[in-house]
């Protein structure tokens, strides 16, 4: 049977997935992502002209849309079914634009890869939605600029090949002012008091008759306790009075769902429980949207589209799930009316939440067909998603007051009394903290007021304030989300920019900001206050989202950026000059000084006499090279995967490490 039409997809495994849907009557390609972008080596924005964007091909795809257009021969309709946002609206519209002039194109939208979903999709093509593309031309002429005038200043001030983003060095200037905070933080000592108590005549009871209660009031003021010294005079004091339980508060907490999953979220969650950064979650999410083969006719996506801001869900999906709740778990665990999450300012109600394409399958149903990572994160969404539409965990909350002569202590602890949502949850789904923090909790004995308890001894307990913690993939995303900086496209990118480019690094799980990611952030601070400003930065972002609302005018944003940007600019070019580091080695060919200096590989130390000298070394972190008998030290290198330490002996001596061996400790 002859073809009915072509179907344009970005992957080759979306490609895969679909074909075997739609089956023999649609050909089904892959572009293999972007074909077409601005171009590399010159702005390719005319801003002249109403900042006219001039796409080119980029370098090496020209062969693949030539192939594209051969396989459209005689075919009836080209269907573009690349992702339901802006960025697949855009490929999708450059690729019709470049080959596909005279031809029926129609634009085919799904947000979960499942027979149904891309059945019905097929039905109801549409033309290409012209706000979202405005949209994305915006966002990626606004990035052109800021990257292209700003990365030359970047090379005259400190290194050539450095380069600046507009919304990368935002979120640049979050990691390197959180670790400012950290460095300026002072610990200030204080100490704390619990009493170990239990009820009178009670020596044959359990344990559980045992609680313990903390010092919160000393005559009606709250407790100070600044030092070892303080703290000795009052438990000398404390333990001469009687314990009398004064007042007992009962009171019932509902403690709620959560929604499922958006972007941010999700990358949030996998990290906090699964230890993946926001890159592997965002690779691994979509190989679980695009297709799986579980053994059935064709593969299958088993979440939805997992770049969404959205938490709307498809009303059957709604159904399929409380109908499922019902049968698993009973109509106690069902709402009255399914559960409707806030959703926030300008999300993109056309997308869903990321919730499993069919409740009925299971984690474990699919274990068998998915690797260790694909079915953590997948068995992380299957269960949000189940619990986002259960009824609350109620927990009976009980606060006693106990006076010991003019000290007060409070004690307090729940008792869960249906569980609700948390059924879901068992402990394989807690993070480690969550783990310590429900070990800790304090089980209240059965008290009457009035009652005399019998101490068993005061815990003091010395502790210092905390510096804030620095930014994990986690509470970036989040802050990135708070803040309004990026959407949910560009958490994972934006980190995985600054670490290769050296502006931050990840140990241990927590970005630090480089040297040189200092010296970038303070720069950009110093003279482009408006582009790294956090609030004008958000307010960008949600005129880029008005234009895709159809709300803004396209130039009128553009030039209303433009205008002062070229402004600081012009100051910024007249005014930098190249900053030298000198250090404290000789040149040992012509007796110089060496300065410091960034380069692709990273910081080197060159001669000051360059280019009449042009003696060049690296420099040594001091630390021996772990290998036996090497007498090497490692000395920091960088790769296209960032960087790394190597031994000065290579390549005689090959060993690597991506830190130092005290940080790996």
């Amino acid at each position: 049977m002859k073809d009915k039409g072509l179907v344009i997809v970005e992957s080759p495994t979306k490609a895969k997935t679909i074909g075997r849907i739609l089956g023999k009557n649609f050909s089904v390609v892959s572009s293999m992502g972007h074909l077409i972008d601005l171009p590399k080596k010159e702005l390719g924005v005319d801003i002249e002209n109403g900042f006219k964007p001039n796409y080119v091909v980029i370098s090496g795809r020209q062969k693949i849309l030539s192939a594209l257009k051969k396989e459209s021969k005689g075919k009836k309709t080209v269907y573009i079914a690349t992702d339901p946002d802006r960025e697949g609206e855009a490929i999708g519209w450059q690729i019709k634009e470049r080959i596909f002039e005279k031809k029926k194109v129609l634009r085919v939208v799904f947000h979960e890869i499942t027979s149904a979903a891309v059945n019905s999709a097929f039905k109801n093509p549409r033309d290409f939605d012209l706000n979202m593309i405005e949209a994305q031309a915006s966002r990626r002429t606004l990035d052109r600029i800021v990257g292209y005038f700003l990365s030359p200043l970047l090379w005259k001030k400190i290194a050539r090949g450095l380069s600046a983003g507009r919304v990368q060095s935002v979120a640049l200037r979050l990691v390197v002012e959180r670790e400012k905070q950290i460095q300026k933080f002072i610990a200030q000592e204080y100490w704390e008091i619990e009493a170990e108590l239990k009820k009178a005549a009670s020596s044959q009871q359990p344990a559980a008759s045992q609680f313990l209660a903390r010092l919160d009031k000393i005559e009606d003021k709250k407790a100070q306790i600044q030092n070892k010294t303080e703290a000795d005079r009052l438990l000398e004091d404390i333990k001469n009075n009687q314990f009398v339980v004064t007042e007992i508060k009962k009171t019932e907490k509902k403690r709620y769902p959560t929604a499922p999953f958006i972007t941010s979220t999700l990358q949030q969650d996998a990290f906090n429980k699964l230890k993946f950064n926001a890159t592997k979650t965002m690779i691994i999410a979509q190989q679980l949207y695009e297709g799986i083969d579980i053994g059935e006719d064709s593969p299958v996506g088993l979440i939805t589209y997992m770049r969404t801001d959205s938490t709307h869900v498809a009303p059957e999906a709604i159904k399929e799930l409380r109908d499922y709740i019902s049968r698993h778990f009973g109509k106690k665990y069902i709402p009255e009316k399914p559960n409707v999450y806030k959703v926030k300012k300008l999300a993109q109600e056309a997308h869903e939440a990321i919730r499993t394409t069919s409740i009925s399958k299971s984690p474990e149903s699919l274990k068998q067909f998915l690797s260790n990572d694909q079915y953590k994160l997948y068995e992380l969404i299957y269960n949000r998603f189940l619990a986002s539409q259960m009824t609350p965990a109620n927990y009976l909350i009980t606060t006693v007051n106990i006076t010991a002569g003019k000290y007060l202590f409070l004690a307090s602890g729940s008792q869960l009394i249906f569980d609700g949502f948390m059924a879901v949850y068992s402990k394989n789904n807690n993070t480690e903290e969550e783990d310590a923090e429900e070990s800790k909790k304090n089980k209240i004995p059965p008290l009457e007021k009035g009652e005399i308890l019998d101490l068993l001894r005061l815990l003091p307990s010395q502790h210092f304030t905390k510096p804030p913690a620095r930014f994990s993939d986690s509470s970036l995303v989040k802050a990135l989300e708070e803040e309004g900086i990026g959407r949910p496209s560009t958490y994972a990118p934006i980190i995985q920019t600054l670490i290769l480019r050296d502006y931050m690094r990840r140990l241990k799980g927590y970005f630090s900001p480089t040297e040189l990611g200092f010296k970038v952030c303070d720069l950009l601070v110093e003279y482009f206050p408006k582009i790294m400003d956090i609030k004008f930065t958000a307010l960008m972002e949600e005129e880029l989202d008005e234009i895709e609302e159809g709300k803004f005018d396209r130039n009128k944003v553009l030039s209303d950026f433009y205008q002062p940007f070229k402004t600081a600019l012009d100051f910024a070019q007249a005014n930098i000059k190249k900053e030298i580091v000198f250090s404290d080695e000789i040149c040992d060919r012509c007796g110089k000084p060496m300065i410091v200096k960034w380069g692709r590989k990273g910081k080197f130390l060159s001669c000051s006499g360059y280019p009449q000298c042009k003696n060049s070394k690296s420099i040594s972190s001091g630390v021996k090279c772990p290998q036996a008998e090497c007498g090497g030290e490692l000395i920091e290198r960088r790769s296209r995967r960032g960087f790394f330490f190597g031994c000065s002996n290579f390549p005689k001596c090959t060993f690597t490490s991506k830190a130092l061996p005290q940080e790996e400790a």
